[in-house]
């Protein structure tokens, strides 16, 4: 939690400005028990339910391996994206059967790992379908599947993370899904577990989840009509959170989340005489308020705007750039004084879109300050890059006081460890 103490911000406990001397800048930060809480938040919510549920937590948001090793211990489950994300989870105990392997693009090298590693795969298109089948066959394996649906349903999200439209490039559309189903069930080595989808992310608008599971519901009832069993549905993840000040009050919950599912998730159920398990993938509302980036102001301009120069650019944080995403900013070293001016807060990349907070209201801002951007769990270091040749910055975690370095801060040797000149240059 972020409180405030002697004019600094505190963290999980922690006076981030000892942090940032200790460990340098720029510095992620996780509070662990921030993490758990939102975890288990999801896992009170629906197994106080008659419908069992699973949370796969999505990889994608945050794929440090110590935080997946405490989401692990809270009996999360995993939604991933690639071999490297299949073996994260691995390496931090999740069992292989609450694991599924999703994506729109898998190679045979994909599909061959998650067949050898007893996972789940979301199935995105039928040449993958058929692909899985051969890979399958070769490797005399059989592999549980769900088809990943395009449900054709729109939040209201950046275009960028709505991934349920009907241009989108995931999933099969909806009309489409029962043949292929039907196609699944005669492939060799294929066994046909379940439908899956997933809408977008970043939703505060809720009621479109009840929309996608109207329609996946739907699905389930032809599937079934056909003489096709399942064993789940998987909805898929997107919750929102409240980056700005104003939203955090009035953000959807799990709670929420769950009255709006499962009422027709568990009705359709009824009618149809079925019992399916409910899977989840929330990544962003599990692990976005838990972190914070402390960065290092390294110079104050005045000019056509007062511009805030940090050490910490969209190398680090692409949200602000790539999204147009809006996170709080804190002077850490200043928090109980008053905001008397406008700042533009900008990063250190070369590039002139690389401006990490627009026109807001801070205490006077000197070379040298701290500055903590808040609710950066989410699709921060995951996202993050090399760019400019500038070194990935360390992650701390803290609990109640205690600190633990979690990721050591990248050199310039890393920068090049796996270049090679050729001979001929030499």
């Amino acid at each position: 939690m972020v409180k405030e103490e002697n004019n600094h911000l505190f963290f999980g406990g922690v006076d981030v400005v000892e942090l940032a001397e200790r460990y340098g800048t720029p510095l992620y930060v996780t509070d662990e028990n921030t993490l758990k809480a939102n975890f288990r938040n999801y896992k009170s919510t629906f197994s106080s339910t008659t419908t069992i549920t699973d949370i796969y937590y999505a990889v994608k948001a945050n794929g440090n391996l110590a935080l997946l090793k405490i989401l692990a211990s809270e009996g999360a489950g995993a939604d991933v994206f690639s071999p490297g994300e299949l073996e994260l989870t691995k390496l931090a105990g999740i069992l292989a059967e609450r694991i599924l392997f999703n994506g729109n693009s898998k190679s045979d090298d994909d599909l061959r790992t998650a067949v050898e590693s007893g996972v789940r795969v979301s199935v995105d298109s039928v040449d993958e379908l058929r692909a899985l089948s051969a890979v399958a066959t070769e490797l005399g394996k059989e592999v549980e599947i769900a088809i990943r649906v395009n449900p054709d349903v729109s939040p209201d999200v950046h275009a960028k993370i709505a991934t349920g439209l009907k241009e989108s490039k995931f999933g099969i559309p909806f009309h489409d899904v029962v043949p292929v189903c039907e196609e699944a069930e005669k492939l060799p080595n294929v066994l046909l577990a379940g439908l899956h989808c997933h809408i977008g992310s970043q939703i505060l608008d809720i009621s479109v989840f009840g929309e996608a599971t109207e329609k996946m519901m739907a699905l389930v009832e032809r599937v079934y009509e056909r003489g096709m069993k399942l064993k789940f549905v998987d909805l898929g993840g997107g919750l929102g959170i409240g980056y700005r000040q104003a939203e955090k009050a009035t953000a959807p919950t799990p709670k929420d989340l769950a009255e709006v599912i499962l009422p027709v998730f568990e009705k359709k159920m009824q009618e149809l005489g079925i019992s399916l398990k409910l899977v989840l993938e929330p990544g962003r509302s599990i692990v976005g308020a838990s972190t914070i980036l402390l960065s290092r102001v390294n110079a104050v301009k005045r000019a056509y705007k007062n511009f805030v120069a940090i050490d910490a650019g969209f190398n680090l944080l692409i949200r602000p750039v790539m999204y147009d995403a809006y996170h709080e900013v804190v002077v850490a070293n200043k928090v109980n004084e008053q905001a008397s001016e406008l700042y533009t807060v900008v990063g250190s990349v070369c590039e002139a879109g690389d401006i990490m907070a627009k026109d807001r209201m801070l205490p006077k801002v000197e070379r040298g300050d701290l500055v903590a951007i808040l609710d950066t769990g989410a699709y921060g270091f995951s996202m993050s890059s090399q760019y400019n040749g500038r070194p990935r910055c360390a992650e701390v975690l803290v609990c109640d006081g205690k600190v633990d370095l979690i990721r050591s801060r990248e050199s310039i040797e890393d920068l090049i460890r796996n270049q090679e000149i050729p001979a001929r240059f030499i």
